[in-house]
């Protein structure tokens, strides 16, 4: 059953990513906690995200701008080399609010808090027609990869912030979806770099048998979901990567303000 329904997700998400720019992790690692503890789920879903996204670097990375990539996404990785070293210290603060939905214990940390209502705010970018030609100049573009890279570093979310600049900095549908895929990538491994394997080594310690078969199985579903998104690239317009991008931020954003991711 875990097979079943991890690899389904990871294919569906993964493809719809590829327009969006994010929301793989976001929705993979609540779904492998479904079957193994937290711990090992983050574990398991950051492979799967890193692999995801040099694949999709593979097939669409010669569409990326690269110059939109120096300015946003070399700020962006400083930021979140910043982000991650104060993990740690906003990770020992108490949550600001705790509530009971059913069964379940939310708690709501006031860096998702702030987060997730900069995230809703932006959707409105996208979903509302007014804000339809609103385009960011690109001398804001180093601006939306600090901030992108520096929550990326302090709550692993980068990939929502990201959107909603590059998604308004004047690019083509096939230069945002390869810039943005780069972007991820050099994120990415400037803030694992500082997180270390030392988690990774301890959480894979504690992983259950068979696990292995099933990141790897999770993995090559993310593959074909972004080989598929690929396949469908040149049918999507760009108002409906906006509309993608604008939904999945409300999901997201609302998600983390509301304690449920």
């Amino acid at each position: 059953m875990e097979y079943f329904v991890v690899c389904t997700v990871a294919v569906i998400v993964s493809a719809l990513t590829l327009f969006s720019g994010f929301g793989l992790g976001t929705v993979l690692m609540p779904t492998f906690a479904l079957f193994f503890p937290v711990p090992v789920a983050v574990a398991a879903t950051a492979v799967v995200h890193l692999a995801n996204n040099l694949f999709k670097a593979a097939l669409v990375g010669r569409k990326a701008d690269w110059p939109v990539v120096a300015r946003f996404a070399l700020p962006g990785a400083a930021a979140a080399i910043l982000g991650a070293l104060l993990l740690n210290l906003f990770a020992s603060m108490p949550p600001v609010i705790t509530y009971r939905l059913g069964v379940k214990v939310h708690e709501i940390a006031l860096v998702n808090l702030v987060i997730g209502v900069l995230i809703v705010g932006f959707s409105f970018l996208d979903l509302l027609p007014r804000f339809e030609k609103l385009a960011f100049d690109r001398k804001y573009l180093p601006l939306g990869g600090l901030l992108s890279g520096f929550f990326g570093g302090l709550s692993g979310l980068q990939g929502a912030l990201r959107s909603a600049f590059l998604i308004k900095a004047g690019l083509e549908k096939e230069a945002f979806i390869g810039t943005s895929t780069i972007s991820a990538v050099i994120v990415d491994l400037a803030r694992l770099l500082v997180y270390g394997l030392s988690f990774y080594t301890a959480t894979f310690a504690r992983i259950a048998p068979g696990l292995g078969g099933l990141i790897l199985a999770a993995t090559l579903a993310a593959f074909m979901g972004a080989f598929i998104g690929t396949r469908l690239m040149k049918k999507v317009t760009l108002r409906t990567v906006q509309i993608i991008v604008g939904i999945m931020l409300v999901v997201v954003g609302a998600g983390l303000a509301s304690g449920i991711f």
